[in-house]
């Protein structure tokens, strides 16, 4: 996009100067027929420089004031501004319309084919009021308060100044179809929400500072000492059994016994030996073809056979630990043990 050029009136806090006009080698129709209607004076509009002559003049006019578009601000701040349940009277009081005006600094028909125009002095200066007494106690007041909160405000007034005096409006130049009399004018076709939302656009927020990160100090754990430490594994670890726990036998019965402990319960054991206990009789209630009666459920007496007294697994421990043991059991001849087992069952 090719650099656009402006006058040195378009630049910030220069005086109005007559704008600049650059008009193309043919006058468009709706330029003729607009200057026609503004003129009081019957002008000749026959040539480039009659249409540069009455455009230049018309729009150097000190009456030459567009009104770009109207914005609606308050009068007060927002603490101070009267309540009241009819929105119309709240309205009435506490707001005023604001006419944002501008005048012609530039028109270009050739290269870029648009008009420029720049705010008014009045109109700066009632933006730049509004936003210091209006607009910075608003945003002060819904901002928390820091250490440099009054320096940043400050400065943010400064910004809007300068902001406010470079500010240009460009548009088509089709914009100059709203000329009137005396070179002021309105502009038309919906620019004017272009330039509402400009000017909104220089009102920028408080912004506070952005919050510390607190780096979070974590403690190391405190490890035991190292005679804690040494114990503490001391404890965990099972001891190791003494390499001639295999020649001793049990000093009292108990109801489990581990593998070299009972090493001499098979070795003095032969097969014959060993009994089992034979299953015990299931009761069974005798068969019988009699009427049920209540009597013989509730009255007589229940009877059952006598349950068989089967060894206690301390006194078979016991018993094993004496005459059992590995030595003579032959392993290698398991198959005769186990038919003559079947056998024996």
């Amino acid at each position: 996009m090719p650099t656009i050029l402006l006058p040195a009136s378009a630049a910030a806090f220069a005086p109005r100067s007559p704008p600049n006009v650059v008009l193309n080698t043919k006058v468009d129709p709706w330029l003729t027929a607009t200057l026609k209607r503004i003129n009081r004076i019957k002008r000749p509009l026959n040539s480039v420089p009659q249409h540069y002559r009455c455009l230049t003049e018309t729009l150097s006019s000190p009456s030459a004031i567009w009104t770009l578009c109207s914005i609606m601000l308050p009068k007060a701040p927002d603490a101070e501004l009267r309540k009241d349940s009819n929105p119309l009277i709240e309205a009435l009081f506490n707001y005023q319309l604001v006419h944002i005006e501008a005048y012609v600094v530039h028109v270009d028909m050739v290269s870029q084919n648009e008009v420029a125009f720049k705010l008014t002095p009045e109109t700066i200066e009632l933006l730049v009021e509004y936003h210091k007494d209006i607009w910075s106690v608003d945003t002060s007041a819904s901002t928390w308060n820091w250490s440099e909160k009054e320096v940043q405000l400050k400065k943010l007034q400064e910004d809007f100044v300068q902001a406010a005096n470079k500010y240009v409006y460009r548009t088509n130049s089709m914009a100059l179809e709203g000329l009137e009399e005396d070179g002021a004018g309105e502009l038309l076709c919906g620019r004017g929400e272009e330039v509402k939302s400009a000017i909104m656009g220089l009102f920028l927020p408080l912004l506070p500072p952005p919050p510390r990160v607190v780096d979070v100090v974590r403690t190391a754990p405190i490890l035991p000492s190292s005679t804690g430490t040494e114990s503490w594994w001391q404890s965990s670890l099972p001891q190791s059994m003494p390499a001639d726990a295999w020649k001793m036998g049990p000093s009292s019965p108990s109801t489990t016994s581990s593998m070299d402990s009972s090493s001499g319960m098979w070795a003095t054991m032969s097969l014959g030996e060993l009994q089992l206990p034979s299953p015990a009789p299931s009761y069974s209630q005798p068969y019988t073809t009699a009427a049920y009666s209540a009597p013989q459920y509730y009255s007589a007496s229940m009877t059952s056979a006598p349950i068989p007294q089967l060894p206690l697994p301390s006194m078979l421990a016991q018993q094993c630990s004496t005459s059992v043991g590995f030595g003579g059991f032959g392993w290698d001849r398991y198959q005769d043990y186990t038919t003559q087992y079947a056998t024996t069952m």
